[in-house]
């Protein structure tokens, strides 16, 4: 799905710094989770790095990333999904580290993320009075963007692993419903839903159908995997990433090319 560009005055001359919202931009999306799932747990339990070292490693990572994002002066394809997938990751670690390191309850990690994501909607709208990926042209408006990628990351997380916890599907099983609601949404915006809050809701979304993606092909096939490993599963996903991102840089075809220029 996609969103009509909003138009308006602003202090910046930089170009939009996220990708148009195509089907290349749901696909790697989609990859990406699923890497925040299974890159995650192949460092932390595979080689035994422990949680709060995988946390500090890719934290670190992330750092280093976001700072060579926010220094761009437009869209890098990149360094963009880097920080996407560095993002997913430690989105992801930070559910993990509520759950298994401090005993919180999936349900108010669910719920506490909600109400935080709700929170940055609200003064994200405050301030810039729109929430349009289209508008990522000043640097306060790409740190409430990335801001809500963060929290998405991790309220998909929690929402994922608590709908498991309730349900006791499968891996398979699992991928179906996140799917599902996904799909309502595109019919919900192919109704005339509102393109920004359909894109939200579709992007919170892609983070538990990417991790049951994950989960599926990575358990074993006594579980109801298909027995890749997280290795496995990591490397497939992170060269499929690797190759349409030197696609797009490529083709260009993701590119927004709409720059904002002050008349102030």
């Amino acid at each position: 799905m996609t969103t009509t560009p909003q138009r308006a005055k602003f202090t910046a001359t930089m170009l939009n710094k996220v990708p148009e919202v195509t089907i290349y931009f749901w696909i790697i999306k989609i990859l990406c989770t699923t890497v925040g799932e299974s890159f995650a747990d192949y460092i932390n339990e595979t080689l035994g790095f422990g949680l709060t070292n995988t946390t500090l490693l890719f934290t670190a990572a992330l750092v280093v990333a976001g700072v060579a994002q926010f220094r761009a002066r437009q869209y890098i394809p990149g360094i963009y999904w880097l920080v996407v997938v560095l993002v997913s990751v430690v989105g992801t670690l930070v559910t993990d580290n509520l759950t298994d390191g401090h005993n919180v309850p999936l349900w108010i990690s669910t719920t506490g993320f909600s109400l935080l994501l709700a929170v940055v909607f609200g003064v994200w709208y405050a301030r810039e009075r729109t929430l349009s990926i289209h508008s990522i042209v000043t640097t306060p408006r790409e740190s409430f963007y990335w801001l809500t990628v963060l929290v998405t990351f991790a309220l998909g997380t929690a929402a994922g692993d608590w709908t498991l916890e309730l349900t006791g599907w499968s891996p398979g099983q699992s991928v179906l419903l996140p799917l599902g609601l996904i799909l309502a949404v595109l019919v919900a915006w192919k109704a005339g839903a509102g393109p920004v809050l359909s894109f939200w809701i579709a992007y919170i979304l892609t983070r538990p159908l990417g991790a049951n993606i994950g989960d599926f092909l990575a358990s074993t096939k006594k579980d109801g995997g298909l027995g890749l490993g997280t290795l496995g599963t990591s490397l497939i996903f992170l060269g499929t990433i690797a190759a349409t991102v030197v696609f797009l840089t490529i083709t260009q075809r993701d590119r927004t090319e709409l720059a904002y220029h002050s008349d102030e």
